[in-house]
């Protein structure tokens, strides 16, 4: 499964529970022949950070060096720059309003539309980053102001370098 076989969409899900909606999604799946990796998009720097975080799972997963039981968490231990599992889940679902980035790995026209039935696809555009969403992922990747005024005053390439970072701190 190459990197570029993955497709990669904007979504608006409403999970009243949590264990009962991942069931779902695994079902779903499981029938398509899919991996359906969700990534909260309010805690990442944009599509760029789930399109890296994808690759260097990949590339992992097909190396037979991922540290997860999954593709799916091996996907989410990227995005979240550790190998932590616990702190990992922080950037995948939870109860309530998700605004997310839903990767189908490999594409599947059947996942997508099963999934439409639980999700609502959407065109939203997340690729700004406003002070507070800064000052999350400042906090979230251990980023100092130091490090922001360094890279020209832009959080998104040193969130990405967290990213690529976990090859080394494996």
């Amino acid at each position: 499964m190459m990197e570029s076989n993955c497709d990669i969409r904007e979504a608006v899900i409403e999970i009243p529970t949590l264990p009962a909606f991942l069931e779902t999604i695994k079902g779903i799946s499981e029938s398509a022949g899919t991996h359906i990796i969700c990534f909260d998009a309010d805690e990442l720097a944009g599509r760029a950070h789930v399109t890296k975080a994808v690759r260097h799972a990949l590339r992992a997963w097909q190396e037979g060096r991922a540290i997860a039981n999954t593709l799916e968490m091996e996907a989410l231990l990227y995005a979240a720059g550790t190998r932590q599992c616990r702190v990992a889940t922080g950037i995948g679902l939870h109860a309530g309003t998700n605004h997310c980035y839903v990767c189908l790995c490999p594409p599947s026209e059947a996942a997508a539309t099963a999934l439409g039935k639980v999700l609502a696809w959407t065109e939203e555009d997340w690729e700004e980053i406003d002070e507070e969403k800064q000052r999350r992922l400042m906090e979230r990747y251990d980023i100092t102001p130091e490090e922001i005024d360094a890279a020209g005053g832009r959080i998104r390439p040193l969130v990405l370098e967290r990213v690529a970072l976990l090859e080394v701190n494996r």
